[in-house]
């Protein structure tokens, strides 16, 4: 019962994450690179700093654990910041592919490399049991399947959409892209990985053990993407945006609510991980499912909006098919343990 309540709960900060982009959506007067900008304060700053000050004992110092460990710390945010970079390039993915094809790869080579990698950087490679190989690859063959179901998708429009959706289509240097992509945003979890001695210990409870990690992970994202939306903001001459005082109210409101709802997905996948200290192969997996979980409440949402409205009955069969793999990938590793 345990088990099932931490991938419960990890599955409801992935229901959180694939919702962050509603509120987005209602921010006005903003160029792209502002709302990111402020948006990444409360995603990657203070959330995460809120979040990891619940795993601090009433008589210990956050920052007097992290001077403790300053190998583990530094490569903590290292890291991360690798993790910033593989969030910037995640959407050159699907400029040059597709948003299916560039989606699937990217978050495919997510899943799967920061599940297989982060053992083998930790040099623990006993973790990837074959329970946890099986799993990832489960995981890959339904974002293949959803792939699939959006190319299908895409060859139901006309060509001049087409051209339109996809015009810089770049096979080469889209695959190059996505791969990159993918592999930077796995280095989150490798991140993860090198901050695990970042703890009280007994003195704080499993479900929050994480949280002081977490932080550093998106702290080293957070330098990345402020430098670039810095950049972009000299670049395109916006920097006027934050002083619309006509619009802060409302869009400061947005970005919080968009930067917990993003934020939620690593918060729930710390409070998952603490229940799942059980299996061995689930906490080595966890990253895994809460990449397939995003992808599949993703696609849920696709589909309450009507985002797949018209599509030929072949082609909503392939989407959940894709869909239920991914479910069913989540449990696998302890199925087959």
């Amino acid at each position: 019962m345990e088990i099932l309540f931490g991938l419960l709960i990890i599955a409801v900060g992935a229901f959180c994450q694939s919702s962050s982009y509603v509120p987005i959506r209602k921010i006005r007067s903003w160029s792209w690179e502002t709302f990111w900008l402020v948006q990444g304060l409360f995603a990657w700053l203070i959330f995460p700093f809120a979040g990891a000050m619940l795993a601090v004992p009433s008589d210990a110092s956050l920052f007097g654990l992290y001077a403790c460990y300053p190998r583990e710390t530094a490569l903590t945010v290292v890291f991360g910041m690798l993790w910033g970079v593989g969030g910037l390039t995640f959407g050159l993915s699907m400029r040059y592919l597709g948003v299916a094809l560039g989606q699937s790869i990217a978050l495919g080579t997510c899943a799967g490399l920061g599940t297989i990698l982060t053992p083998l950087f930790l040099g623990r490679p006993g973790d990837l049991t074959a329970s946890v190989i099986c799993g990832v690859i489960a995981t890959l063959i339904g974002i293949a399947i959803i792939g699939v179901a959006g190319h299908l998708k895409s060859k139901g429009l006309s060509e001049e959409a087409k051209k339109e959706a996809v015009k810089d289509f770049n096979f080469p240097k889209g695959i190059l892209v996505a791969l990159s992509a993918g592999f930077m945003s796995a280095c989150f979890n490798i991140g993860l990985g090198f901050g695990e001695p970042l703890n009280f210990g007994d003195a704080t409870a499993d479900i929050f053990k994480t949280l002081p990690a977490t932080f550093l992970v998106t702290f080293g994202g957070f330098l990345t993407n402020a430098a670039y939306c810095l950049f972009q903001n000299a670049r395109n001459k916006t920097f006027g945006d934050y002083a619309n005082g006509k619009v802060w109210a409302g869009n400061l409101l947005f970005c919080a609510l968009a930067g917990l709802l993003w934020y939620s997905q690593f918060f729930g996948l710390s409070l998952g991980k603490g229940f799942l200290t059980s299996s061995e192969s689930l906490m080595t997996f966890s990253w895994c499912i809460l990449m397939a979980l995003n992808v599949t409440f993703s696609n849920v949402w696709g589909i309450i909006l009507k985002e797949w409205k018209g599509c030929s009955r072949k082609t909503v069969a392939v989407l959940l098919t894709g869909i239920a793999v991914l479910i069913i990938s989540s449990f696998l590793p302890e199925l087959l343990k």
